[in-house]
């Protein structure tokens, strides 16, 4: 912009979405005047004129494209606030990332019109797909199965399993993930319609990335680039040829002995998966019980269930150092103030995951993160720029591939299609896939209090399940957290076989604010897993022991 030029911000009224930008866009360009931009939230547009007399031309050709201007202000001159190049905006919305928040926020910003593109340096999917849900599930299965070969608990069947052809099923998980990636976003991409740039993005200003050399310019951006796992600051550990997630999913031979180093879901749904499949597995982690953020009757129903199933898992455990030789590595710790050395051929680290912004250049972009490097956002998914949104586990959310996808739905429609939602995380859902299943959603009995509840709790043990009876499988609880005022239900926890399976009904529950007494009263299939639920709910006020089979 030039001295002699004057710059205007103008209200503007009728605008609803970024199409509507568009249009103002063309109309001031129209008339001669220069858009620096249009914000159809704010329900403004600023641009430059070389005279006054320009405003009135402006006015009128707003008015022409369906829009009513409003009072304009003389804004003092700058010249930091525009492009070098002198041109408008290459794109509505640019999104970094191409996994579950990324494709949801391009698929729903679509069908607002706006112009999208998507930046990926890696894989296509993100992490689900490739390295994640996807090859992992696919694997947790195949070791459930091979376990079952080998050991059932039923008398009068004979059955045995052979050495694991670690390769085939290896090759089978990359054959599936390729055909999954493929057709549900590779696919995708031309089905609806937007850009795709392969490459590393970097912040240059809060409207423009560099890409590879290239600049791209975008009038808001939706950063979803995911997490990766954190390497604890173990003595020797970086020194030896650990394993992560993806890498452990990647083995062409089974080892003979692995240690997990973490205590989360990652590294019991993986821990067991080798066991199953035939491996002397080892679980090391510092906090005092396994899944420590859960209730402690999950905590202690998994602990016994895997302690029967001869794995082997050490709790409280403060690493000194990891060595490696010809034998193999050793993880020195101790416990309890007495030293322990745990042997094995691989280590796999799943000792938590950390956001990926380091090299994203977020203070050109004037983006906060946290201390752990996750994107600070609001309600609304928008971060401390609110040209800039952040959905997905960059922010440090629940990290499942679901909540991504409903956050990058609610991200598109507040950037691009005039919404003003904001995300409910209430009633999330959580799965751990291990056998038994861990699934819980809404508050613990300790959140519930801490929030102010009067809470209260029943807990039935799987033994009082008549289907995990009939399954010879009765390691497992269910527990059920309700507000002693209301009787609604604050939440569910449940270990058990398919467990995921039957949480999905407890998020309804919690979600719409059942009671205790609407878990009651509906019927419940006999011989399912899913009757537990309401065998937690007469647990309030009854010993369900005593109770007939069906009787409520």
């Amino acid at each position: 912009m030039t001295a002699d030029r004057l710059k205007v911000r103008l209200a503007i009224q009728g605008m609803t979405c970024t199409a509507c930008e568009r249009h103002v866009e063309k109309a001031l360009q129209g008339v001669g005047a220069y858009p620096l931009s249009v914000d159809f939230r704010r329900g403004e547009a600023t641009f430059e004129v070389a005279e006054m007399a320009v405003i009135e031309e402006v006015k009128r050709s707003i008015t022409a494209s369906g829009y009513t201007p409003g009072n304009a202000e003389m804004l003092p001159v700058s010249h930091g606030g525009s492009h070098a190049d002198g041109k408008s905006h290459d794109y509505d919305l640019a999104i970094i990332g191409s996994g579950g928040a990324a494709f949801s926020a391009a698929i729903q910003a679509v069908s607002h019109g706006a112009r999208i593109v998507m930046i990926e340096r890696g894989a296509i999917g993100g992490t689900c797909v490739n390295v994640g849900c996807v090859p992992s599930k696919t694997m947790l299965r195949a070791g459930e199965i091979h376990d079952l070969a080998r050991q059932n608990p039923f008398a009068g069947l004979r059955t045995s399993a052979e050495p694991v052809d670690m390769k085939a099923l290896v090759d089978q998980k990359k054959e599936l993930v390729a055909t999954l990636r493929q057709q549900k976003y590779v696919d995708l991409i031309d089905d609806y319609g937007f850009a795709l740039i392969r490459g590393e993005a970097r912040f240059i200003d809060e409207e423009t990335v560099e890409v590879g050399g290239r600049r791209v310019t975008a009038r808001r951006f939706l950063i979803a680039t995911g997490a990766t796992p954190v390497i604890p600051d173990i003595p020797g550990l970086r020194d030896v040829d650990y394993l992560t997630s993806a890498a452990t999913l990647e083995l062409q031979e089974l080892p003979k002995r692995l240690a997990v180093i973490g205590s989360g879901y990652v590294a019991m749904e993986l821990g067991q998966m080798f066991h199953h499949l035939g491996v002397e597995v080892t679980l090391m982690q510092r906090s005092a019980r396994v899944l420590p953020s859960y209730d402690p009757e999950i905590s202690e129903a998994v602990l016994q269930a895997f302690t029967q199933q001869g794995i082997r898992i050490v709790t409280g455990a403060r690493f000194i150092r990891v060595l490696q030789d010809v034998n193999g590595k050793r993880i020195h710790m101790t416990v309890n103030d007495q030293e322990h050395i745990v042997a094995a051929d691989q280590i796999l680290v799943a000792a938590g995951r950390r956001p990926n912004t380091e090299t994203l250049n977020l203070p050109a972009a004037r983006v906060t993160t946290g201390d752990r490097g996750e994107i600070v956002v609001d309600s609304y998914l928008r971060t401390s720029n609110p040209r800039i949104y952040a959905a997905g586990d960059v922010t440090f959310g629940p990290q499942f591939v679901y909540v991504a996808a409903y956050e990058g739905r609610i991200a598109a429609e507040n950037a691009v299609g005039g919404a003003n939602q904001a995300v409910d995380l209430t009633a999330v859902p959580g799965v751990t896939f291990t056998k038994p299943a861990v699934a819980t959603v809404g508050l613990t009995e300790e959140q519930a209090r801490a929030q102010g509840y009067d809470a209260i709790a029943s807990v039935l043990p799987l033994d009082a399940v008549p289907r995990a009876l009939v399954n010879h499988e009765t390691a497992g609880v269910c527990k059920l957290v309700a507000d002693a005022r209301t009787r609604k239900l604050l939440g569910a926890h449940m270990v058990a076989e398919n467990a995921g399976e039957v949480i999905y009904a407890a998020t309804l529950a919690v979600k719409f604010g059942l009671t205790i007494e609407d878990l009651r009263e509906t019927m419940a299939p006999y011989l399912t897993m899913a009757e537990g639920l309401k065998l937690a709910a007469l647990t309030f006020d009854k010993d369900v022991s005593r109770l007939s089979c069906c009787a409520g």
